[in-house]
């Protein structure tokens, strides 16, 4: 936690405990790089500052407000999301992560991403950072695309969680692997926890299914 107090990203979504704006800054950071986000993140909520003035927008309004982020369906449920939070929970996002999940466009990353950041829950989180970083840490062999993979970093991850903080454990662990436990050249000797890592070679992991060669289609 030193390492983060010192090193940690000063990101406009850490400065905030508020659940909308912890949605809005997952739903942009899928598939999307954080530098992008950031402009996008902050125009987004001079337009759309709740789930309230979100849920009366109409769809063509909000899809021009995400213009530029892609992958539209992201927008279409975090719209969708914000009618539900305002029709069925009087305005107020749940607190319980079952619930979160029957929300548009909310899987287990997002809602417990938004439990441990607005809630201050002591969950863990996985996503491709901390996937990356755990299973280093861990030597994990399975392929992290399959069933098995996905669960044994779900435990990992929850057997390093802190018992008070986890907010900012996550937060750590996520910026642990965005600019030290890099995926192509993982930055070994700066790394805070190397002495535990047991990974002889890092940068063979994590282990991915391999993907079917696609075949070049050519004009005759």
């Amino acid at each position: 936690m030193s390492w983060y107090s010192r090193h940690g990203r000063d990101l406009p979504w850490r400065q905030t405990s508020d659940p909308y704006a912890i949605l809005v800054s997952e739903f942009m950071l899928q598939q999307t790089q954080v530098a992008t986000v950031i402009p996008y993140y902050q125009r987004w909520f001079r337009r759309f500052p709740g789930f309230a003035s979100l849920a009366r927008a109409s769809e063509n309004e909000v899809l021009r407000a995400w213009q530029g982020l892609g992958y539209y369906a992201r927008a279409r449920n975090l719209h969708t999301t914000a009618k539900t939070v305002m029709d069925r929970h009087g305005g107020n996002f749940p607190r319980e992560i079952e619930k979160m999940r029957q929300l548009s466009g909310i899987g287990k990353y997002t809602a417990h991403a938004v439990a441990s950041f607005a809630f201050d829950q002591l969950v863990p989180i996985v996503e491709a950072n901390t996937a990356r970083v755990l299973a280093r840490l861990f030597n994990l062999r399975k392929s992290i695309d399959s069933g098995l993979g996905r669960k044994t970093l779900w435990q990992h991850a929850s057997s390093l969680l802190p018992k008070s903080d986890a907010a900012a454990f996550n937060s750590a662990l996520l910026d642990l692997g965005a600019l030290v436990c890099v995926a192509r050249k993982p930055k070994c000797d700066l790394c805070p926890v190397e002495a535990f890592c047991r990974a002889k070679n890092p940068a063979a992991l994590p282990v991915r299914n391999s993907r079917p060669e696609t075949k070049r289609l050519i004009e005759t």
